[in-house]
């Protein structure tokens, strides 16, 4: 390349700041990385973590590889909803904007890292992209507060990557212009690929090393979300206890967020139980490997409701809204709230039969693991129009 082609590529060269601060985050953005790394000659890389969650996101970040440019540390114990937007917003104001040219964006989500990302990039009127967007559920407390803060984000991006038609549909309806929406899968399926056989044989090793077993009567089970805390908590743990007591042969695994409103309640209800394995918060591969193995998945999560169809696990909701309404209408998870009788009987369904009988069919109506690369062709022809 002559000088002069190269002075002109790196003057077209556009710096990218991805923002995140929680694992779904890294883990849903983590091959949005890879794939602009990819183009040195059309993208500046810029990678900055709030640390919302400080030790998991950068664990996260470890398993594909990817160093974060800019650490915020903008947790604190015990603060409010107010304290830690106020900490992000400031963090992301000193940090990163201050001393990159940023031109463009890109968060994924709904947390606050999310919005304050948004907000800063335009208060700074810097084109914001934003990846997983037009998930609804139309409650604004359900789920609290991230229902508000993804529909906030829309008002605000320039490019909004829809994961299905249900989420493109629910950006028309909110008047959000066609010509900044595309459909692209989610970047959920893609994380599931970039995985090695060498990590997953690490992951396996992980259980064995600690005598857990990952068998075909394997049950996983999360709980954490901020709308279940309180008397939702306790009527999912009294159900969780009753399966765990009747189906002794079945071993549950149950990674515990550190959270004392759910950590405490949970140790005090199933620490009794030997079928049951209460955890630390397991790392990325640790998670896809039970989930690729478990028989049944009972969760509050959003990105497990993803994940879980390419594995054909079956999947209760333990939410009474969910964004993610395509795996209910393809019949691979079913909404069950924190309804005891729902919990209880649908579960026995399940693990009344054999593994292999209770296996899904469907396709993971998510994605099939090329998002990223349809994100990147569309950031590129963003730029190139300009």
């Amino acid at each position: 390349m002559s000088f002069f082609l190269y002075k002109i590529n790196c003057m077209n060269k556009k710096t990218i700041a991805f923002i995140f601060g929680t694992r779904p985050e890294v883990i849903k953005l983590a091959p949005v990385i890879l794939e602009l790394k990819k183009y040195p000659n059309r993208y500046n890389v810029v990678v900055c973590n709030t640390e919302q969650q400080k030790e998991l996101s950068n664990q996260t970040l470890s398993y594909f590889g990817i160093d974060s440019d800019v650490n915020l540390d903008c947790m604190r114990q015990n603060q409010t909803l107010s304290e830690i937007q106020s900490r992000i917003l400031t963090g992301l104001e000193k940090e990163l904007f201050s001393k990159y040219k940023i031109d463009a964006s890109i968060v994924q989500g709904d947390t606050m890292t999310v919005l304050c990302g948004a907000l800063t990039s335009f208060y700074n009127k810097i084109p914001v992209f934003h990846v997983e967007a037009g998930l609804r559920s139309y409650d604004i407390f359900e789920p609290f507060p991230e229902e508000v803060m993804r529909q906030m984000t829309s008002r605000v991006a320039d490019l909004n990557f829809a994961p299905t038609i249900k989420n493109k549909q629910a950006l028309l309806k909110e008047n959000i212009d066609e010509n900044k929406i595309f459909v692209t899968g989610n970047t959920v399926t893609d994380a599931l690929f970039c995985l090695s056989p060498s990590t997953m044989e690490n992951a396996k090793k992980y259980f064995e090393d600690n005598n857990i077993k990952v068998s075909d009567n394997t049950v996983l089970i999360t709980v954490h979300r901020r709308e279940n805390h309180g008397e939702r908590l306790d009527e999912i743990l009294n159900a969780i206890s009753f399966i765990v007591n009747k189906y002794q042969d079945h071993n549950f695994i149950l990674p515990v967020h550190p959270n004392p409103n759910v950590k405490d309640k949970v140790y005090s209800v199933l620490g009794r139980f030997k079928n049951v394995n209460l955890l630390p918060p397991l790392d990325y591969p640790n998670l896809v490997y039970v989930m690729k193995n478990a028989k049944l998945i009972l969760t509050d999560s959003g990105g497990i409701q993803e994940e879980a169809p390419t594995f054909g696990c079956p999947t209760l909701v333990m939410r009474y809204e969910t964004e993610r309404q395509e795996g209910i209408d393809a019949g691979v998870s079913v909404l069950v709230g924190a309804d005891y009788d729902k919990i209880v009987n649908l579960s026995c369904e399940i693990l009344d039969k054999s593994k292999a009988d209770s296996r899904l069919k469907a396709q993971n109506p998510y994605g099939t693991g090329d998002s990223a690369q349809k994100i990147e062709s569309v950031i590129n022809d963003f730029f190139t129009s300009l």
